[in-house]
């Protein structure tokens, strides 16, 4: 009986697998730039059942998406996943680790494009948890323009209207009423008010916040960021991070929401707003050779006639509290050292 030949088992050309390849970057360039409700209804079954499976999010909306929903999930942080997310180091002295994965906003000073600031935005929460930025002596001045304004670089859907004026929430028998949350800045316009462009990008819906206007935002919060801006040292630059917080991490504090009149959004307000704050020194050839910080954690309510400067902690504190590592940039025995400061007259005698 004559045998059969068995088949040979083909590999595939080169021009065959650069074909594949060629599928595969466009497959992954479709899912990370077109709207899933335009996707294929195959494509969208069979994405969200390897999403249910493996609990990840694929496409675009996995930057969307990677917050941490504390507020509507009631888990016990609210800080962004990829807070603590690991890469190269920062570019800024300023950034948490992590802060490349924020948006950073430009704009033109001393004839140059120059960092304005960086922010870790959650539309989910409609707040960035951090803004970051720089601060010297070129960036003050006086005055104040409002320009209130959605955030360019990010989808309006994403964001609440700010435009229009505060949040229009009604607290009865306060003396703002309807102004009871003022639109909180987190980088003050007035550490920007000596150049117009970077002025401006302070009043973006993206770096607001539902604030209590009397007895914060108008009173120890105000008085806090003006004492902030008398820390900055001569021909020198303090690197600034700010925060809004709705829990500390691991606690289980309830969080308030409101609905703004503006647009009808439902807004959770935060129940502490922080600061982390760095000075440094370099040597000739501009390496840092010594640093200083100091943080300041307050419990958003209503203060009658308390001092900013009883709220000082540690920058140490406040990673423990929020999750995030401040300052990587810094050499690590110098970090190490000098996150440990809890003293405000240090700070500003050194």
């Amino acid at each position: 009986m004559a045998k059969k030949k068995s088949k040979k088992s083909q590999k595939p050309s080169k021009a065959a697998i650069v074909i594949i390849i060629l599928v595969v970057i466009a497959a992954i360039v479709y899912l990370y730039t077109v709207p899933r409700e335009k996707w294929p209804a195959q494509v969208r079954a069979e994405i969200g059942q390897v999403e249910s499976d493996w609990g990840v999010k694929i496409g675009k909306q996995a930057e969307e998406t990677a917050g941490v929903a504390a507020v509507q999930a009631e888990v016990p942080s609210a800080q962004p996943a990829s807070s603590t997310a690991s890469g190269p180091a920062p570019r800024w002295l300023e950034l948490p680790a992590g802060g490349n994965s924020g948006l950073t906003h430009w704009a033109t000073m001393g004839g140059r494009r120059q960092r304005n600031y960086t922010m870790l935005y959650d539309p989910s929460v409609y707040a960035s948890y951090w803004v970051a930025y720089p601060l010297c002596a070129a960036h003050l001045g006086s005055g104040r323009t409002e320009t209130w304004a959605y955030d360019p670089d990010v989808a309006i859907d994403k964001q609440t209207k700010v435009s229009s004026g505060s949040y229009g929430v009604n607290c009865k028998g306060d003396l703002y009423e309807s102004n009871y949350y003022a639109r909180g800045h987190q980088i003050p316009n007035a550490d920007r008010n000596g150049n117009d462009e970077m002025m401006a990008q302070t009043y973006y819906s993206t770096n607001m916040t539902p604030q209590i206007q009397n007895g914060f935002n108008g009173g120890i919060w105000a008085k806090l960021e003006a004492g902030v801006r008398a820390m900055v040292p001569a021909g020198d630059t303090l690197y600034i991070v700010t925060g809004a917080a709705f829990r500390k991490k691991g606690g289980s504090e309830k969080v308030e929401t409101i609905v703004s009149t503006r647009d009808g959004k439902t807004l959770p307000v935060p129940n502490y707003y922080w600061k982390a704050i760095l000075k440094v020194k370099r040597d000739a050839n501009g390496a840092i050779k010594d640093a200083q910080t100091i943080g300041f954690w307050l419990p958003h309510k209503e203060f009658k006639k308390t001092l900013f400067s009883e709220f000082t902690t540690s920058v140490d504190q406040i990673e423990a509290w929020t999750g995030y590592d401040m300052f990587p940039g810094l050499p690590d025995a110098i970090e190490n050292r000098c996150e440990s400061n809890t003293s405000l007259t240090a700070f500003e005698a050194w």
